[in-house]
């Protein structure tokens, strides 16, 4: 398989001009009460507004998903949202270590300029970014729970691995999480493979009114078929983790942003869209986002 992988053609990559910049549109400095909205800035970075809550997901401002800054995958996409232009940060979730979900730079920056943020990271990684500068710091197991800003902040289960070097693989926890703040409830599924615990999510923590799930970063499939979902098991696990949810929406991440894995750039969105339409599910549960994007929900109505 590995010499397979090697030595045949892989697939050609789109020029880089066909992501789009969309230009934010969230709630400066915070949304109104009961609204719910999203911005995504790219890969598994999102600005999510919970009424007068801000949070991010996996925060990634660097050139680089690297150790360094001179080597390593580059964005193809810069980020949509400016750093500058962020409101003010109330809490920030990571989901594991590797770096394009867990960036040195980045942490620096907005410890420096949110040093009252909240930062909720699983087991092991407390450490990192209170040395970057992170003061209130808390680490959760799957399943434990923490208030933060009038929100329950729940750590959940996920199928995936950690590493920042040859010498630590696995030594520090990973996740996704899930949010409830006033009668609005969101899952980040994190970086993962198909588990079978996205139901039990769904049922303990839900309903949700939002899902943020990866679909990209999955070929060649024998290697990544146990850490990265593709978009066919993506819509398969917000299907379960979202039984019970009406009407909640789905936002693929994760894709468009590092090139990391051998499918095309361009790929992960459309087998996305082929795979919601054969599930059945309504088009406008699909929020397919360019990066920058902002979109609502606010009371309860799509807008």
């Amino acid at each position: 398989m590995l010499f397979e992988r090697l030595t045949r053609k892989l697939p050609e990559d789109p020029d880089p001009s066909v992501f789009k910049l969309a230009e934010p549109a969230f709630r400066s400095p915070r949304a109104a009460a009961g609204e719910l909205t999203v911005t995504w800035s790219g890969h598994a970075t999102v600005l999510l507004q919970l009424g007068a809550l801000n949070v991010l997901t996996d925060p990634h401002w660097s050139k680089r998903a690297s150790p360094v800054q001179f080597a390593g995958p580059a964005r193809w996409v810069k980020p949509g949202i400016e750093f500058g232009d962020l409101p003010p940060i109330d809490l920030v979730l990571i989901s594991h270590n590797h770096f394009d979900h867990l960036d040195s730079g980045t942490v620096r920056r907005l410890a420096a300029i949110f040093p009252d943020a909240a930062w909720r990271v699983p087991l092991g990684l407390a450490s990192f970014v209170r040395r970057r500068g992170a003061r209130d710091v808390e680490e959760l197991d799957w399943w434990d729970e923490t208030r933060v800003g009038g929100a329950r902040v729940t750590c959940t289960p996920a199928q995936h691995f950690s590493a920042r070097t040859p010498f630590d693989r696995n030594r520090t926890l990973w996740c996704g999480w899930a949010l409830a703040r006033d009668e609005r409830r969101v899952f980040f599924a994190g970086d993962t493979g198909y588990h079978p615990k996205f139901r039990e999510i769904g049922e303990r923590l839900g309903p949700f009114d939002l899902a943020l799930f990866p679909v990209g970063a999955y070929e060649p499939r024998w290697f990544m078929r146990p850490v990265h979902l593709n978009p066919e098991e993506a819509v398969c696990a917000f299907r379960e983790s979202t039984a019970g949810s009406d009407g909640c929406v789905m936002v693929p991440i994760h894709w468009g942003t590092f090139k990391l894995t051998d499918e095309p750039m361009h790929e992960p969105p459309r087998r996305t869209v082929a795979a919601w339409a054969e599930s059945g599910l309504t088009p406008d549960r699909l929020w397919l986002m360019a990066h920058g994007e902002s979109r609502r929900l606010a009371a309860h109505l799509v807008s």
